[in-house]
């Protein structure tokens, strides 16, 4: 009995000592979905939780704005979340802007890397100075690339940030090519360049034609959706009329439309979706 009980305070001080002295184990933060949409957006230094409280927030106001003028709490719950969802719509346009807008002025970047090192500058030079004469929506980004590469002389890791800073897919295209030329090395460089500038300009002029006439379809989808909500706000100023909402009956006629509304709208969306562009190696 006596060697049991010296067996288990043996035991017991052993499991205390090994809390204190062996290596905690690795926390393992699940991965954030807000992060790369503001990095695609280009916001990528704002935190995902103060963006995250700005839709919690919004969604708090129009939740109480709507109430305010209709007294039912399902109709100002529907809006509330509206308003909650309403930047997560707006920072996916301002991605899908900044997408467009860099795929039709990559072509003129290669040009312009082509050019230098067909005049002699080395690659890294010549990446460099796409910060002063390359486009002007990629200048910061190869600004910041000039500098880092400056300080830290290694072009691998500073292509490394320069795709973080871009969160762009035609730039990680970019961006491995530019690796693998500077890896292997040799006479083609301008070849690869010009083949991969005429490749980016074919792919931005054939993606442009298909936006263009997909447009009708991805606003008939949004008028669609956003009409019936849109008399709803209005009939909120006639007290009398939108009363009936705070029955169980209304309830039932908001939550179905909201569904309704909700799953139209995607496979409108899904009907009509071009093949979206994938992050390599990022």
């Amino acid at each position: 009995m006596g060697g049991l009980l010296g067996l288990s305070f043996g035991a017991g001080v052993l499991l205390v000592w090994s809390a204190f002295v062996a290596p905690a184990p690795p926390v393992v933060k699940s991965p954030s979905r807000v992060r790369p949409l503001l990095a695609r957006a280009g916001l990528s230094e704002v935190r995902p939780s103060s963006f995250i409280g700005l839709c919690a927030g919004l969604g708090l106001f129009s939740f109480v704005l709507v109430f305010l003028a209709s007294r039912v709490i399902p109709i100002a719950l529907i809006f509330g979340l509206m308003g909650a969802y309403a930047p997560i719509a707006i920072l996916r346009g301002r991605a899908h802007k900044r997408q467009r807008e860099f795929a039709e002025v990559w072509p003129e970047a290669v040009d312009n890397l082509a050019s230098a090192v067909r005049a002699g500058l080395s690659l890294p030079e010549a990446v460099s100075g796409l910060g002063q004469r390359g486009p002007e929506s990629l200048r910061p980004a190869f600004t910041a690339f000039a500098l880092d590469y400056q300080v830290s002389g290694r072009f691998g890791d500073s292509l490394d940030r320069l795709k973080d800073r871009l969160a762009d897919p035609v730039g990680d295209r970019v961006v491995e090519a530019l690796r693998i030329a500077r890896e292997v090395g040799g006479g083609d460089l301008g070849r690869l360049l010009r083949n991969l500038s005429g490749y980016l300009r074919d792919d931005a002029r054939t993606r442009s034609e298909l936006e263009a006439r997909q447009s009708w379809a991805v606003n008939g989808a949004r008028v669609a959706v956003a009409a019936p909500w849109l008399v709803l706000l209005l009939l909120c100023f006639q007290p009398e009329v939108i009363a009936r909402y705070s029955s169980m009956g209304g309830v039932v006629v908001l939550t179905g439309g909201a569904a309704m509304c909700v799953l139209a709208y995607r496979l409108m969306m899904h009907l009509g979706r071009l093949p979206h562009e994938r992050r390599i190696l990022s």
